[in-house]
């Protein structure tokens, strides 16, 4: 008995052996291919009661972390790879069921379909089968459970303000007046987004930096919105950052040389409310004399108020050698200084032609350069120069960040004490004669 069981064990692990693919063909690196989709894209289906059927032609994997649910087809473990982070179905209230089958996915609402209502699925790229060959294109299906299929469209650009750079991977909400549940879309690597097949009126829409992967907004996410009128079409730009109900506070303050002070806040100042000279007192220490403060500016406008003082003093220091030079009858021309160099440009990285989810940098920075930077640093300039090796104190009343918050703030700061003049009665021993000794004093 005990020879049979072990035949029988030998054969059985002979068996298992054979289970994989011959040897010998050509390697399998086509991704997975959708063989068809139940509704169809432009499909009208009253009284649809089963899940969206996804077809493909192989097995697909099952990504651990699915079968939770999602909102708005992010399920609670999607960061973890699940499949529900490849699928976006809105309008959607709740959760969204998203479940392998083999070669199928299948998709459907937990709340159920709802009746007169045109639905957007799409799904992302990243579909892989068994041997991790991935899909690099998405799909989407526009299907109706009732009315007509519209022909409204939205796109646009979504931007990070404060970073000054494009929102990539940022989850675009556009919810029709009144309604808050709206369509859903992902932002391109260069920020750009596009909704096709939306209903006209009026809309709501948000851009948010989708950090935690829950595709809606969460505290603390940068995020702005805008009302949009979609008749049949519509264009929106929007500039997302934090917005933080408290208002920015003095971080530090220091000399930045004897005639200003620089400021640094707790976050970015808003730019439609400058900082001005009449909220920031300037104090020396231990008096509380005031400093007179003649402008408040940007670091961008110090730093050009500098380059010109530089210069005009070049430029009047090499005037006054000329008319000393001509004085004392010397008429040897001086050459023109060059110019100085221009500062070195980034190198420029060339994208292939049509190449997806790309857009020319130029393109991006014209859209930023339409609005302010952020910034949070300010630049005191005063009327009467900074006493050396002196302690003062600044004072900031009423200072608002991007969303409009305010605040007040205090920093104290010291100016560098003067250099220590050299001893002129020293006597160092260089001085004595070679060979002989230093007489004693």
């Amino acid at each position: 008995m005990r020879l049979i069981a072990l035949c029988a064990t030998a054969l059985a692990g002979a068996a298992c052996a054979n289970l994989g693919a011959p040897p010998g063909g050509p390697p399998d690196t086509a991704p997975p291919l959708i063989l068809s989709i139940r509704p169809d894209s432009g499909e009208i289906v009253p009284g649809l009661k089963d899940a969206v059927v996804i077809q493909f032609d192989e097995v697909i994997e099952e990504v651990p972390g699915t079968g939770g649910g999602g909102f708005g087809g992010r399920s609670s473990s999607a960061s973890a790879g699940g499949l529900s982070s490849l699928v976006l179905l809105s309008p959607v209230a709740g959760r969204v069921n998203v479940s392998w089958h083999r070669s199928s996915i299948h998709v459907k609402p937990r709340e159920g379909w709802r009746s007169n209502r045109v639905y957007r699925l799409e799904l992302l790229p990243g579909v892989s089968d068994l041997r991790q060959n991935r899909t690099e294109e998405g799909v989407t299906l526009i299907f109706s459970t009732g009315p007509a299929l519209p022909t409204g469209s939205l796109s646009g650009t979504a931007l990070l303000w404060a970073e000054q750079g494009a929102l990539v991977g940022g989850v675009i909400l556009a919810a029709p007046v009144p309604d808050t549940v709206g369509y859903l879309a992902l932002t391109d690597s260069a920020g750009r987004f596009r909704l096709d097949g939306i209903p006209p009126g009026a809309y709501v829409v948000y851009a948010i930096q989708d950090g935690n992967g829950s595709r809606r907004r969460d505290r603390r996410e940068a995020y702005d919105s805008a009302i949009v009128s979609v008749s049949p079409a519509a264009t929106a730009t929007l500039w997302a950052f934090v917005h933080d109900t408290v208002g920015p506070r003095l971080r530090q303050a220091e000399a930045a040389d004897s005639l200003s002070v620089r400021l640094t806040f707790t976050q970015a100042l808003g730019v439609t409310r400058p900082l001005d000279a009449a909220q920031v007192e300037v104090l020396a220490l231990p008096d509380s004399a005031r400093q007179p403060i003649r402008a408040v500016v940007t670091v961008a406008a110090f730093d050009s108020l500098a380059a010109s003082a530089r210069a005009a003093a070049d430029s009047g220091a090499r005037a006054a050698a000329d008319s000393a030079g001509r004085a004392a009858g010397d008429t040897t021309p001086r050459p023109t200084p060059a110019p100085a160099p221009a500062p070195a440009k980034p190198p420029v990285v060339a994208r292939p032609a049509g190449a997806r989810g790309t857009a020319p940098d130029s393109a991006l920075h014209r859209l930023l350069a339409t609005r302010p930077a952020p910034s949070d640093r300010r630049v005191v300039l005063l009327e009467r120069a900074l006493a050396p090796g002196a302690r003062y104190l600044v004072r900031v009343r009423g200072a608002v960040n991007l969303n409009g918050a305010a605040a007040d703030g205090q920093a104290v700061f010291e100016t560098p004490k003067p250099a220590a003049a050299p001893d002129s009665t020293a006597r160092p021993d260089s001085a004595a004669a070679p060979g002989r000794p230093v007489p004693k004093p």
